[in-house]
């Protein structure tokens, strides 16, 4: 019995001792300036070698909130001149200056635009970019780190003391808390990167409140026996989710004003309730919204309290130049191995522009710059179905292919009846615009002489173009064949090819500078033959626009005028 109670005070007294330890070990770090060299804000030069709670500890280190993560890391790429937001193409006098000064005023904002404005993915960009990596319990779904918690509280889990909070707040989920307990020191700790603590939301009416806030979970309460208002029984919502992050809800307006209401004390207060549940709960996340102007301009789409809170109201805006839509397209379609001609790019992005300004489709709307993405893909796919597959050449669109954009014709029509048939007539007359407009650009450098050269060359003789000849593959009606017939027409592809190939390296060096991919953009041998025949197409389309006019087109076939 004696040694029985011995050994239970020496138990009592070595827990006594690492109580101690563990308390001064919390409240000297918590007290003391940080033993590491920043990298980012708040990222210690060694961050991947601190794997636990202990080695946090032992640096000293201090949360730097989202918002204060996104100032310093914005004003660390403004000093040394870096990129800011890779990926978000044409807005560098306007919307990327409003972007700053939110940012630099650690500002919750609303995005506003029209669809396919990169709104969300300008949200998505400043998280993956801008937030800095943080050190998060393994395995929590709400971005926990142990500073969340006090020193008090974090020295009594440590201790495996209960903590009766007079007024409970969540700092870390039930799941955090019992790690901590069992592991102590040796809590495992693994660093989150900004993206993976990007939460987006699309606001649809399906959305809940309990969404957004979370609830108190009812079966949590009946297998474990939680009591009703223990952290045990809270299951977190789309905000708590975002702890630490950027949360982005898409086309807030849509929310009706009960669930709008839910964010309010977020912006204003950075905290919620949910119910009757007598927690508080603080998300320190960023908050972004977007809107479209229509629903943004409608009174009572948004409630005057959520819209007054949202600090910065940022306006964007479709490409203004050809160029910006070029480079947009570029790095956002997706697609085999393959080559786009430079003059099929901007043909594309014409039809796309031109439908922006038509009268006959709804602008209100808006006319997205998918259009034109989805347009590219599709165009690749063309040019595999119809000749790519079965010769084993390299895909390369041609100007006869650019019809097959009209399964992604997406605007709707203003003036005339919103049918199929009128979609189809409108996209047609948009696409003989933009067919018009680029090759007119090329073959504006023929001289006039030549033209009437050509003209000649045409008497009595026709040209046949097709989406599945080649330009070389032994038939009598291939392209090459066919060109053996006319000499100054063959000299006038062959001089703006020439063009096309030094615009197209020029292109490419854009490209460079925006850090989009290459791989269908710069030119290879592979892509020679191809690209002749895309550019003969080019030069006879223009010349039957040019004035006076040398060429006619019917079914296919080139004559003369």
């Amino acid at each position: 019995m004696l040694k029985t109670n011995n050994a239970l005070n020496q138990n009592l007294i070595l827990s006594s001792i690492l109580a101690q330890d563990f308390e001064n070990i919390v409240n000297r770090s918590y007290a003391s300036e940080p033993k590491y060299t920043e990298i980012m804000a708040g990222v210690p030069e060694d961050y991947k070698q601190i794997k636990t709670l202990g080695a946090l500890l032992e640096i000293n280190y201090k949360i730097v909130g989202a918002k204060e993560q996104l100032r310093k890391n914005l004003s660390s790429k403004i000093k040394a001149n870096d990129t800011k937001y890779p990926g978000i193409i044409g807005f560098d006098n306007d919307v990327v200056p409003a972007l700053d000064r939110a940012i630099l005023s650690c500002h919750d904002m609303i995005l506003v635009g029209q669809i396919g404005q990169a709104k969300t993915k300008i949200a998505q960009t400043i998280a993956e970019n801008l937030l800095s990596p943080m050190p998060v319990i393994r395995g929590s779904i709400t971005n926990d780190c142990p500073m969340d918690l006090p020193a008090h509280n974090l020295t009594l889990l440590l201790q495996d003391k209960e903590d009766t909070m007079s007024s409970p707040r969540f700092y870390i989920d039930f799941e955090s808390m019992e790690k901590i307990r069992n592991n102590k020191l040796e809590t495992p700790i693994e660093w989150i990167a900004g993206k993976n603590r990007f939460k987006y939301v699309l606001a649809t009416p399906d959305v809940s409140v309990k969404d957004l806030v979370g609830q108190i979970d009812a079966i949590k309460i009946t297998k474990k026996g939680t009591e009703l208002y223990e952290i045990e029984s809270y299951s977190p919502g789309q905000l708590m989710q975002a702890k630490h992050g950027l949360f982005c809800i898409d086309e807030l307006p849509v929310l009706d004003t009960r669930k709008q209401v839910a964010l309010l004390s977020v912006l204003q207060e950075g905290r919620f309730t949910t119910g009757s549940y007598p927690v508080i709960f603080e998300p320190k996340t960023v908050f972004f919204a977007t809107a479209n102007p229509i629903d943004y301009t409608h009174a009572g789409k948004i409630i005057e309290p959520l819209y007054d809170r949202l600090k910065s109201h940022i306006h964007t805006h479709y490409p203004k130049t050809l160029n910006d839509e070029m480079l947009i397209v570029a790095q956002e379609s997706r697609m085999p191995k393959s080559f786009i001609p430079i003059f099929m790019l901007k043909m594309l992005v014409r039809v796309t522009q031109n439908a922006r300004k038509s009268q006959e489709i709804n602008q209100d709307k808006g006319v997205s710059v998918r259009m034109s993405v989805h347009g590219l893909e599709l165009l690749v796919g063309e040019a595999e179905r119809t000749r790519a597959l079965s010769h084993g050449i390299l895909p390369l669109p041609r100007p006869s292919d650019i019809m097959c954009i009209e399964q992604c014709a997406k605007f709707e029509l203003a003036e005339l009846d919103d049918t199929s048939e009128n979609r189809q007539k409108t996209l047609k007359n948009l696409v003989e615009m933009a067919v018009k407009e680029t090759s007119l650009e090329y073959v504006k450098d023929i001289e006039s002489n030549v033209f009437d050269m050509i003209k000649k060359e045409f008497v009595g003789k026709n040209f046949l173009v097709s989406q599945t000849l080649l330009d070389s593959n032994g038939m009598e009606s291939s392209y090459e064949n066919q060109l053996k017939n006319f000499k100054s027409l063959s000299d006038a592809v062959d001089k703006i090819y020439q063009k096309v190939i030094s615009e197209q390296h020029e292109f490419v060096s854009q490209s460079k500078k925006c850090s989009i991919p290459l791989d269908s953009l710069e030119f290879s041998e592979m892509a020679r033959l191809e690209l002749k025949a895309a550019t003969l197409e080019l030069v006879l389309d223009g010349l039957c626009f040019v004035e006076p006019k040398v060429l006619d087109k019917k079914e296919g076939t080139y004559i003369a005028a």
